[in-house]
């Protein structure tokens, strides 16, 4: 990957760069990275291939405009299965009928791509009719974990008066309690219809998919009175593309590899406070 700008700001997210990575990045940029908080930050025209060096410092290098200003930012989007957690949730839940891997074969190709991501979320949800609902609480409690850094990122967003939005592929159960848990401002996701206190194998509603999440991050950016390109948007999967084109900025968080080479930002090695890096990240 060659940068696409002329003049760069590249962010090098990691806390300490030994004298060995600091001779390796003067070697190659033609200049030293200067510390910044948690991280470095090297401005250049120079234009680089960030491949090597990434395989080289063995962490996540950002490449941005110098005018870029993170400070313009108040509200980001983000996914959750895979991205603000560890876990996708529709896969934990199968494993509680022994059909995880069934399951998680049309979770993989719908987050690459391959197949319709409603038309795969309706095929899988089939799969779980019968399932008592308590099984939700069980993943909940035993599964779900959050990313790391995922706290940390969100502190720093109240800190600075930035909005959190959760949308999700995937089911209320689990952003309603993100949501409280964590003070999350917005949330969106699937309903699964629940009869005499077992999953029927369906939804309420409308699926929650690419195009509604990109609606919500406009609706939201309305609601806010502010620009698109103030948003950032965040996912791991290929029905996050679409929001991530209408926001400001895109955010890859260990992705699968046609939704890395289609955004902005792409963290493969540090946690989600990665991004507070970026928000950091000032014009001047």
């Amino acid at each position: 990957m060659v940068s696409k700008y002329k003049n760069n700001k590249y962010i090098f997210h990691k806390d300490i760069l030994s004298d060995d990575e600091q001779s390796f990045i003067k070697a190659s940029f033609k200049a030293l990275a200067e510390k910044e908080d948690s991280f470095y930050c090297l401005k250049t025209s120079k234009l680089i291939d960030l491949s090597a060096v990434r395989e080289q410092l063995q962490c996540d290098v950002s490449v941005l405009k110098n005018s870029f200003d993170g400070q313009q930012f108040r509200l980001l989007v983000t996914d959750m299965d895979s991205t603000l957690i560890s876990i996708e949730c529709i896969d934990e839940i199968a494993d509680m009928l022994g059909i995880k891997p069934e399951v998680s074969r049309i979770t993989e190709a719908a987050m690459r791509g391959e197949l319709n991501f409603e038309e795969s979320l309706t095929q899988r949800v089939a799969l779980l009719k019968g399932l008592p609902v308590g099984e939700l609480q069980r993943v909940y409690d035993e599964r779900l974990r959050l990313n790391p850094g995922a706290e940390k990122l969100i502190d720093y967003l109240k800190q600075k008066g930035i909005k959190l939005a959760l949308v999700s592929g995937g089911f209320t159960f689990f952003t309603d309690k993100l949501k409280q848990r964590l003070g999350i401002d917005y949330t969106l996701a699937n309903t699964l219809d629940v009869e005499g206190g077992c999953l029927t194998g369906r939804v309420e509603g409308d699926i929650v998919g690419a195009q509604a999440k990109a609606d919500l991050l406009i609706e939201l950016s309305k609601t806010l009175e502010i620009e698109t390109q103030q948003v950032i948007a965040m996912g791991d999967g290929a029905n996050d593309l679409r929001m991530m084109d209408c926001a400001g900025l895109s955010v890859a968080y260990h992705a699968k590899p046609t939704v890395q080479a289609q955004t902005d930002i792409q963290i493969n090695h540090r946690g989600l406070d990665a991004v507070i890096d970026v928000l950091k990240a000032s014009s001047k």
